[in-house]
């Protein structure tokens, strides 16, 4: 009997061995390592080509896709609502101003908190997404016209709003808080420098981190290597180490660990200095320390830069393909699968199946995209 069944079992191992070979095979033709860093998939686009435009997941899993200018820096009124069920976009009503360089906000109740934004005016105005009624509806004024500026949602519900541009182009280090109770905005301290193109990461204390920027343009730019932290409870803003390069125009995430990834940026050159560093911020220690490059530059990726489920970060904008971070390793790696050009302005939103939604942006040309692609791990 033995004998018998002793072919039998090696054909079983045959033909196993020939699958996986054939699966590895198939994985390879994705890209580097694309069953371990995932891919990047080209699905139907929005209605509206939209750079500097913001993408909010709701609490019904959609996302609300807002605002942001389509060539020219004509800014846009029109949003769009992206289903994961059928990953097809549909008309989201428009809001009550055009707005470019605005800030949404998911409040507590779940509606969505839109402010500022430029649109040939720097905007004082705010105004409400309601899930329920898909109405935008207007609320309390800012206490300044900003835009290219933060907005964080604090650990008591409020919304910091920090720097950007104002009135006459002036940079602006003036902060404010707005209260959903009373739907009141109010002026609170400044940070210690005028910044925009810079990041604000709500730390696991509560307080929030706010990186790098900068201040002026062209030859009279001042980029940071500057950081600080604003500590809500006692309405204070206080410097702590400096990243390890100035940076502008990068972006910054929360990792599972309580630290923070900052990634790419520029100098200023702008795309001709483009950065590839990486650094880690430890709130511990309060000190940034540089870790591995990336393999791409990357600029103008801030809102694009993930922390996926599996404790990963998936860093998609600023350049044509989208890398992963390993924590683990303190390693980047190429995802398989590329954008159409460079992804400039864009935005990146992580869905609740756990893949993430990428859509628009501009790329080198300044060519503005409807494209939309969903990355898949």
């Amino acid at each position: 009997m033995k004998n018998k069944l002793l072919p039998l079992v090696l054909l079983g191992i045959l033909l196993s061995t020939m699958s996986c070979k054939a699966q590895i095979a198939a994985n390879s033709e994705l890209g580097n390592d694309a069953f371990r860093t995932g891919s990047i998939n080209a699905i139907r686009g929005m209605n509206t080509r939209r750079a500097a435009h913001t993408a909010t997941l709701l609490g019904n899993g959609k996302v609300l896709v807002a605002g942001g200018f389509a060539g020219d820096k004509n800014s846009l009124a029109s949003a769009e609502i992206f289903d994961p069920k059928t990953s097809t976009f549909s008309s989201a009503g428009n809001m009550s101003f055009t707005r470019a360089g605005h800030s949404a906000t998911v409040l507590p109740d779940g509606k969505v908190l839109i402010a500022g934004g430029y649109n040939g005016n720097y905007l004082d105005s705010a105004e409400i997404y309601d899930t329920k009624t898909g109405k935008f509806t207007p609320t309390g004024k800012m206490t300044l016209h900003r835009s290219g500026h933060i907005a964080v949602l604090l650990a008591n519900g409020k919304v910091l709003l920090a720097g950007g541009v104002g009135t006459g182009w002036t940079f602006l280090a003036e902060t404010e808080v707005y209260d959903p109770a009373s739907n009141t905005f109010t002026k609170t301290k400044n940070m210690s420098a005028a910044r925009e193109s810079h990041t604000a990461t709500l730390l696991k204390d509560g307080n929030v981190l706010i990186t790098g920027g900068h201040q002026g343009r062209r030859s009279s730019i001042t980029i940071y290597a500057s950081a600080e932290i604003y500590n809500p409870t006692n309405n204070t803003f206080t410097a702590t180490a400096n990243l390890t390069v100035k940076r502008h125009k990068h972006d910054a995430t929360l990792l599972d660990d309580g630290t923070v990834l900052i990634v790419g940026g520029s100098d200023e050159r702008d795309s001709r200095g483009a950065y590839t560093t990486a650094e880690i911020y430890n709130p511990k220690t309060k000190t940034f320390a540089k870790i591995g490059e990336m393999n791409l530059s990357r600029y103008k990726l801030q809102g694009t830069t993930v922390l996926l489920k599996n404790g990963k970060i998936l860093i998609a904008g600023g350049a044509d393909r989208a890398e992963i971070y390993n924590p683990a390793t303190k390693s980047f790696e190429v995802a398989a699968g590329k954008f159409e050009s460079a992804r400039l302005f864009a935005t990146a939103t992580l869905l609740p199946n756990g893949q993430v939604l990428i859509v628009g942006g501009y790329d080198h040309n300044n060519a503005v995209s409807e494209q939309a692609w969903i990355y898949k791990s």
